[in-house]
């Protein structure tokens, strides 16, 4: 769509000018490195901002989505339509009593930090999680035995209505990789996450030991979206991709990883449309050797390229 001056001038009265960005590049703003143009990307700076520019949007009938920080997104190459929000600015972090309350823009390796800086235990295995505050809410976001619905104990909100809520963790039905936020149509403002008192030096070995184990098994040297697929039940989705012959496989500049079958990284200036098609090949051929329908971790949004 062409961004009329009338919606480019109400959304920069709401925030600034310099907060308003007409076909920005997404892939500038993705961990994939992927994704075309979103008609419009804003970056409020306040809780305010936020509402009003949702309320704008129902006003209009503008398109509207949500964007964290692309850690485990993929935005296809035709782009986004509307306007496209991203809350990088909202990403203050501190400390009330045991509790950690960070803001929806903050990224969780920072929230756990912080936590570590402050000797309060139970956010250790986010040292490594590179979304958000708002994506780890939004997809349950875990790894090396912990998860997000282990600690948070409650959210502020904005509803697609425009309205400030707030939410207890129960109220958002966290699962594994899932919750309710997307269905609900929830914007995740600020997180609380309730944790224990502890010794620093023991909550830092075990930051130290899960950084490494991440670091030594992960492909952290090319722009990827993380693990692609949820695993399984009863198998693990690399050791099905690994047991395929699958790894070191190209589709244009994607490949799954050599270091880490779960992976599949952007090596080579890949595309959107050849990332996501070797993920639908990979998901074909385990389907065919081993009976098993790997589900993608991973989102995937946006246009498909004008021919």
């Amino acid at each position: 769509m062409k961004v009329s001056h009338h919606l480019y001038d109400q959304l920069s009265r709401i925030t600034s000018e310099e907060n308003v960005m007409v076909d920005e590049l997404i892939r500038n703003h993705t961990y994939t490195k992927l994704g075309g143009k979103a008609d419009v990307y804003i970056t409020p700076e306040s809780y305010s901002e936020v509402q009003d520019i949702i309320k704008l949007a129902n006003k209009e009938e503008v398109p509207f989505t949500m964007l964290g920080n692309g850690s485990n997104l993929i935005v296809k190459d035709g782009g986004i339509r509307g306007i496209v929000m991203n809350l990088q600015k909202l990403s203050s972090i501190w400390r009330e009593e045991d509790k950690i309350i960070a803001q929806s823009g903050a990224r969780i390796i920072d929230a756990s930090r912080t936590a570590l800086a402050e000797s309060l235990a139970g956010l250790e295995f986010a040292c490594g999680i590179p979304g958000s505050v708002g994506g780890a809410l939004y997809m349950n976001a875990g790894a090396y035995g912990g998860e997000i619905k282990d600690v948070l104990e409650s959210t502020i909100v904005v509803t697609k209505e425009g309205d400030i809520r707030t939410l207890t963790a129960v109220e958002l039905d966290l699962d594994y990789r899932t919750s309710n936020i997307p269905d609900k149509g929830y914007i995740v403002l600020e997180a609380t996450f309730a944790l224990k008192k502890a010794n620093s030096s023991d909550i830092k070995e075990v930051m130290d030991d899960l950084t490494y184990k991440r670091e030594s098994k992960q492909p952290l040297e090319y722009p990827s979206c993380g693990s692609v697929f949820k695993r399984p039940p009863g198998y693990f989705a690399g050791k099905l991709i690994q047991d395929s012959e699958l790894q070191g496989t190209q589709i244009g500049g994607a490949e799954v990883s050599k270091k880490h079958a779960g992976f599949i990284v952007n090596k080579n200036n890949a595309s959107a449309t050849e990332y996501i098609n070797l993920i639908r090949h990979v998901q074909k051929t385990v389907s065919e050797k081993f009976g098993v329908q790997l589900e993608r971790e991973v989102r995937i949004i946006g246009e498909d390229p004008v021919e």
